[in-house]
């Protein structure tokens, strides 16, 4: 049981403007401030897919976030280390943040990607398993045991861990250890596993001062707890009171919730939480989900989802998603998005990356991941913007209106 305090640190949260929930704000690392709200590009492996770090700095982002999993895999947190921490391995001068890699486990090991959505029938178990996979990984109260879906290697993560491969890998923030569950999970199973992240937050506490202690040749290290919950009001709040009372330097807001109860859960976290540090939305990325982070108390965000399906073709507009790929932007040379001020709307027509789609051709998911990642992360300033200036309601509902009203013609 942890019963002391986290080491002073260069660390530190200063709120700004208030909103109601919604806030501005300034976070502190050894490698420099984010302004928040923020919304951080996922390097999951070190490296934001088909961008180099320069670029990735150019399209305004603040900080990037890596997955401890995957780094602990391959190339494995010791090489991380070695090669100075995070930022100097991937040539990343700004802030840096790892998760626990509790979602990997959870996802990759019962089959289950992006969505931890409700089954269809609406039926719960305490033994959740997608159709069509075996079971990778294994819970208990210490921790995770799970086989690689690299080489069929079998590993175990436990709070303390999961900090030491945190602690390797350098970040400016890391994640504790929790459990993430999906909305199949019945309600009993849920509470037992808050009340297993909670027991896995001490210990964290705990293996993270002791490691601070022994690396104190590198920069501190802030971390936030998580907090879980699924959507249910009581566990949500307990759970961020619980949390709240401890030594973290942050917290993170994580697992199951349908999107229509995005806000609403995460107001309950936000209420409950303390004032004074600042409150990390795992996972999020669609513009209207965005919005309603900021406004219900979130200051950064982080999501594979611009990447992602950037190198399938999606392309990010102010009038709402659309496929590059399609034969109405075959002569379309246009940019992307008139309204965007990336390097790619600048340079490059609609008409030229549908023909390197058609092709197969990298550089097509080059041109289009750096106008996707620059319109979420020029989206989330203009929100902080709009904080500072009193228009924030004013941005949400002419974006909104605009990118949920109308489809674009012909997938345009």
């Amino acid at each position: 049981m942890f019963n002391g305090t986290v080491p002073a640190a260069p660390f530190s949260f200063t709120p700004g403007v208030r909103r109601g929930l919604a806030r501005t704000g300034v976070i502190a690392t050894p490698h420099g401030p984010i302004r928040t709200p923020a919304f951080i590009p996922v390097g999951t492996k070190a490296t934001v897919k088909a961008l180099l770090p320069e670029a990735t700095a150019a399209l305004g982002a603040q900080a990037v976030l890596a997955n401890a999993y995957h780094l602990y895999l391959q190339p494995g947190a010791d090489i991380v280390d070695a090669a100075g921490g995070l930022g100097a391995f991937m040539h990343w001068p700004g802030p840096t943040f790892t998760d626990s890699g509790g979602f990997q486990v959870m996802s990759l090991g019962v089959g289950f990607k992006k969505v931890l959505a409700m089954a269809s029938d609406g039926v719960t178990s305490d033994d959740v398993i997608a159709p069509g996979h075996d079971r990778l990984a294994h819970v208990d109260d210490d921790g995770v045991g799970f086989i690689s879906h690299l080489d069929g290697s079998r590993h175990r993560f436990t709070p303390e861990s999961s900090m030491a491969v945190q602690h390797q890998l350098g970040a400016d923030i890391i994640f504790a250890f929790d459990e993430c569950t999906t909305l199949m999970n019945t309600r009993d199973y849920q509470e037992r596993s808050v009340a297993r992240t909670a027991a896995w937050a001490r210990r964290c506490l705990a293996a993270h001062a002791e490691l601070t202690e022994q690396r104190s040749h590198r920069p501190y290290q802030a971390l936030f707890g998580v907090v879980q919950g699924a959507q249910y009001e009581d566990l949500r709040r307990a759970a961020a009171r619980d949390l709240g009372g401890l030594p973290f330097d942050g917290y993170g807001i994580g697992g199951a919730l349908e999107k229509a109860q995005l806000g609403t859960i995460v107001g309950w976290v936000s209420e409950a939480l303390p004032e004074d540090r600042p409150r990390h939305l795992l996972g999020i990325g669609e513009p209207d989900d965005l919005f309603a982070g900021v406004a219900a108390g979130a200051d950064t965000f982080d999501c594979v989802m611009p990447s992602r399906v950037a190198r399938n073709g999606a392309i990010l507009h102010h009038d709402g998603r659309y496929n590059i790929a399609t034969a109405a932007n075959r002569r379309a040379f246009e940019p992307l998005d008139a309204e965007c001020d990336c390097y790619t709307c600048a340079h490059y027509t609609r008409a030229y990356l549908h023909h390197l789609a058609k092709a197969d051709e990298i550089a097509g998911h080059t041109l289009a991941t750096i106008h996707n990642v620059r319109f979420l992360v020029r989206l989330v300033d203009r929100m902080r913007e709009a904080l500072e200036a009193g228009d924030f309601d004013a941005l949400r509902e002419e974006f909104l209106g605009r990118y949920g009203a109308r489809r674009r013609a012909a997938g345009r």
